[in-house]
């Protein structure tokens, strides 16, 4: 676990708390993100930016969701979307089909194979983000995310 008492700006620095905040929320992030590739990899064979994709469609699974929406959301450029779409859709795992009524709209949504492979890999993957915070935060920033992710207060252990 990273020693909080360490970082830089936490008490006496110049940055002001949003800007404080926001560091570690990006280094907290890092981490997860760092722990995340290799299990997701191993898991469901894809990158992380697929992955980022796979989830965003997972949360809306009996629906899809235009590409711009996705590209928005995940702050990608919709070119290299397009490409992340094409190789989770050459490996089954998506569908994607024209919107009616809008010839430049393109909808993707999650197969029942990307649907089964996320389910099956989420167990694993929630516990991958859950040990990486543990690691990474201290117990008041592990305190303040758990509320805002109940399901984390349950599960988080005191140092």
């Amino acid at each position: 676990m990273a020693d909080q008492s360490e970082c830089p700006s936490l008490s006496e620095g110049i940055l002001p708390p949003e800007l404080h905040a926001w560091m570690l929320l990006l280094a907290a992030t890092g981490a997860v993100e760092q722990e995340l590739r290799s299990v997701v990899k191993e898991r469901l064979d894809v990158s992380h930016d697929e992955f980022l994709v796979l989830c965003l469609l997972g949360a809306r699974p009996a629906e899809g969701v235009r590409m711009t929406k996705i590209a928005e959301l995940l702050g990608r450029p919709k070119t290299r979307l397009t490409y992340q779409i094409a190789c989770l859709q050459h490996a089954g795992l998506v569908t994607r089909k024209s919107v009616c009524g809008d010839k430049r709209g393109v909808e993707v949504a999650l197969t029942e194979k990307g649907r089964r492979l996320l389910t099956e890999a989420s167990g694993a993957l929630a516990v991958t983000v859950r040990e990486a915070l543990t690691r990474f935060m201290g117990a008041d920033q592990r305190e303040a995310l758990c509320a805002l992710l109940p399901d984390l207060a349950a599960e988080a252990k005191p140092e």
